[in-house]
């Protein structure tokens, strides 16, 4: 076994750069003071108040005087490569346990008994091991890596939260998201004009993934463990060669998608507004979605207002970013909820046959209207039963469409002519995929 050389220590910033995209794995480890929540509410400036407020400002800032800083992160990946064995077979970088607390020894003499936690017994037996007991030292970094940057964000929003209830609200969040924007390599040239609106974009999505019961309020553990926080983390990436158009299109927390959600809405609002009426959201994705599934969304998920008097209803900025978060997230439990309230005609909890038929009634008409083929609705109908096999074989409830793992693609069948028709033109769609790599 050959010993590995001397690093350099650019290596870890890179790492630390790229950090976003690795954030969801290693362990869950609870959060020092993740548990701390007050058992009573002083009133608002008095010395309790006070008091308190002082008391949590010092416990947060020992917390994060506890954790490890860039250059401890570096002189860490500096240690774990000079005393770490390369494997002739792989060329990893590798460590048995020996190594693992010869170095923990050596890092605590260099950096502090700070990082001793990481290197304790249990942390080594979470990694996988090859056949000679060895862990790869990369893995491993990452796992403190990640743990430091979840703590240091959990002390970030901590201070936010005002209240010390261990949620966020709105402005919080926009907050913290507002703090993390010069830390963000693809954010840091954002407009300033713009920022106020990027935050409410981005902190909208948050709340509709780790708030589902719509309080206003998010859990600061769920944001902490969303994969919300790691598509945001994602945006630390510098070079304009690691992030295609289609990534930063695809990512909602991108200056792009942003502004793409901004272009959007102003194009639909015709009458400049600042709401959308139906006629106007009926335009939403060149008019592919039916009108009942319309209806159903402004019967289900938009409020009633003041706008145009009367029984008028209107959608707001905020309901139309629920309504595309939806869209754009059909195979997740949240988007699929929303999409299932609106499917639900009667409001029963489950789709019948006959819901099914008055559902895709539409999409059959713009089908026809599009120049397609003719088909049968009945033989769409048993293609989707077949597709979920519900428990209850005379009705399919949001469980069923969540357990089959299809009922993003069974809600495009039902409200959007273009969803059936990729469905419909699937086996071709894969094939043009497949072919460029046969190339």
């Amino acid at each position: 076994m050959a010993r590995a050389t001397r690093p350099r220590r650019g290596r870890s910033r890179r790492l630390r750069q790229c950090f976003g995209s690795v954030i969801s794995g290693g362990s869950s480890d609870p959060v020092p003071g993740s548990d701390l929540k007050p058992s009573w509410k002083p009133e608002e400036g008095s010395i309790s108040h006070r008091v308190q407020r002082l008391a949590k400002y010092r416990f947060l800032k020992k917390q994060s005087d506890l954790l490890l800083n860039a250059d401890d992160l570096d002189a860490m990946w500096v240690c774990l490569r000079e005393n770490c064995v390369i494997d002739d077979a792989t060329g990893a970088e590798k460590m048995n346990y020996e190594d693992f607390c010869h170095i923990a020894s050596v890092c605590t003499e260099q950096i502090g008994p700070k990082c001793r936690r990481f290197f304790s017994p249990s942390n080594f037996m979470k990694f996988e091991k090859d056949e000679s007991g060895r862990i790869a030292i990369l893995p491993f970094y990452l796992y403190v890596m990640r743990t430091v940057s979840l703590t240091q964000a959990r002390i970030d929003m901590s201070e936010l939260d005002e209240d010390s209830d261990g949620f966020l609200q709105p402005r919080e969040m926009e907050a913290y998201i507002r703090g993390l924007i010069p830390n963000l390599a693809q954010l840091r040239d954002m407009p300033v004009a713009f920022i106020q609106m990027y935050c409410r974009i981005a902190a909208h999505k948050f709340f509709f993934f780790c708030d589902p019961h719509r309080r206003g309020k998010s859990c600061i553990k769920k944001v902490l463990l969303s994969n919300c926080l790691q598509e945001l983390m994602e945006l630390h990436q510098e070079s304009e060669e690691e992030v295609t158009d289609t990534e930063q299109a695809e990512n909602w927390f991108s200056l792009m998608s942003a502004q793409r959600i901004c272009d959007m809405f102003l194009a639909l609002d015709k009458d400049m507004n600042g709401t959308l009426s139906k006629q106007e959201l009926q335009e939403y994705a060149d008019g592919t979605l039916t009108e009942i599934f319309i209806e159903r969304v402004f019967d289900e998920h938009v409020r009633r207002g003041k706008i145009g008097g009367g029984n008028t209803r209107e959608m707001d900025f905020e309901s139309f970013l629920d309504f595309v978060l939806a869209l754009e997230n059909k195979d997740t439990p949240e988007g699929l909820t929303y999409l299932f309230r609106c499917l639900d005609l009667q409001g029963r909890g489950f789709l019948t046959t006959a819901d099914i038929h008055s559902l895709f009634r539409d999409v059959h008409q713009k089908w026809i209207e599009g120049g397609n083929y003719e088909l049968c609705i009945e033989d769409v109908r048993d293609e989707i039963w077949d597709m979920v096999k519900p428990a209850d074989p005379l009705s399919i409830t949001l469980a069923d469409l969540l357990a089959c793992k299809q009922g993003g693609t069974v809600a495009s069948m039902l409200i959007d002519v273009r969803g059936f028709w990729a469905h419909d033109n699937r086996e071709n769609l894969l094939q043009e995929e497949e072919e460029p790599e046969e190339e």
